[in-house]
């Protein structure tokens, strides 16, 4: 998975910093689970009580801080961080909003201390988030909620910065770029699931650069003005508008569609009110400006749409994302519930292209059959289908 790659990265990371011991990672009990176990190959968990024979990377000089407070934690890390040191704070993405106050005031804490020119830059608060909602298969409804991403962006935008990585490659140099930084409130969204590698490495770094990019291997534009844009931010987004473009080229070839990734998600915001965001210009040359965007995104649709209300011409972007429905079942079900299917998507696109006669309507009624011989599949079966499950990107 990408964390376990993070995990590689971390793990590096407490190697070279070992002589200094001024990195450090705190983590809910979740370490292993989040697939960042590399880490414990290197160091330790922090424990100076006696231990056990089966009692296993436990020490006092340990340099990972684990305990099942999302609380301490959180203060655990401001302190350390003032002190001019470093560190990450990976969680299960649901319940990381048990700290919202905390980081609420360390947002204002931030605003004041990069106004005073004699205060030294601090390493900055990041969060890694994972077990993100769109892969409960057995913990279910109560492990669902990316809300934490809503929170954040009610804060100052000079402090504020907000990453969907959508594969490997681009987690990693997500985190590099984060541990780097100082004086902000970094959120970084991944995922503990197996999923595709689109990007080379220095691909990853030219589109986390650029924050969004057009996807022009996965477009079906030649080039041209598009009839529609697809876009994604998210892992799980990014996979399905992919599946969803390539539903499109098949089916209706003729329609031209652009493909936008977004790993930025502040980049989509006007420039007066986040340094990240692009001109209207750029804006335009990413979405057009005046084609309809079906827009698959991580979390609630409510962030996208605040963040892009005063572009030109707002409404033709239509989002589609979580909207409070799950339950322990399968990853695709999850995403039929919430209207971000790739036959959802593909459904979307044609009405909002506005094609013509019976082309159209003919392939609707086809996702639609699909949808609901997926749901008779899943309440047979208890799985998704291979051909949802097992689907990879296939070349023109």
């Amino acid at each position: 998975s990408a964390l376990e790659q993070v995990g590689l990265y971390l793990a590096e990371v407490m190697r070279r910093s070992d002589r200094r011991r001024d990195f450090r990672i705190v983590c809910p009990d979740e370490l292993v689970s989040n697939k960042l176990g590399a880490v414990l190959d290197v160091t330790n968990r922090a424990y100076v009580w006696p231990t056990g024979p089966n009692d296993e990377h436990l020490a006092p000089s340990g340099r990972v801080v684990e305990v099942l407070s999302e609380h301490l934690c959180e203060g655990f890390l401001e302190g350390y961080l003032k002190t001019g040191r470093h560190g990450i704070f990976p969680c299960y993405e649901a319940f990381v909003l048990i700290v919202d106050s905390m980081v609420g005031q360390y947002a204002k804490y931030l605003k004041v201390h990069r106004e005073q020119p004699w205060r030294a830059p601090l390493s900055s608060l990041t969060f890694l988030l994972t077990s993100e909602g769109w892969r409960q298969d057995h913990n279910g409804y109560s492990h669902q909620g990316p809300g934490f991403i809503n929170s954040l962006l009610n804060k100052k935008g000079s402090i504020l910065r907000i990453y969907l990585p959508p594969d490997a490659n681009t987690l990693v140099s997500t985190v590099d770029h984060c541990l780097r930084s100082t004086d902000y409130i970094n959120l970084i969204v991944a995922t503990k699931q197996p999923m595709p590698q689109w990007l080379s490495m220095d691909e990853a770094v030219a589109h986390c650069a650029a924050g969004a990019s057009v996807w022009r291997w996965a477009s079906i534009d030649g080039g041209q003005e598009p009839d529609l844009v697809l876009a994604a931010a998210g892992n799980v987004p990014t996979r399905e508008t992919l599946a969803a473009a390539e539903l499109l080229r098949r089916d209706l070839p003729g329609l031209r569609v652009r493909v936008v990734n977004v790993t930025d998600l502040m980049v989509l915001g006007s420039r007066k009110h986040h340094p990240h965001g692009l001109s209207d210009s750029a804006f335009a040359d990413l979405f057009t400006a005046d084609r309809p965007v079906v827009f698959a995104f991580h979390g609630y649709p409510s962030a996208v749409h605040q963040l892009v209300y005063d572009r030109p011409a707002p409404e033709r972007f239509h989002v589609k994302g979580y909207i409070e429905e799950g339950t322990t079942t399968t990853p695709f079900d999850m995403l039929v519930r919430n209207g971000m299917s790739r036959y959802q998507l593909a459904i979307e696109a044609i009405r909002r292209a506005v094609l013509p006669g019976a082309d159209g309507d003919a392939r609707i009624r086809d996702y639609e059959l699909r949808l609901a011989e997926h749901r008779a599949y899943i309440t047979r079966e208890g799985d998704d289908p291979l051909e949802i499950s097992g689907w990879r990107w296939s070349e023109r």
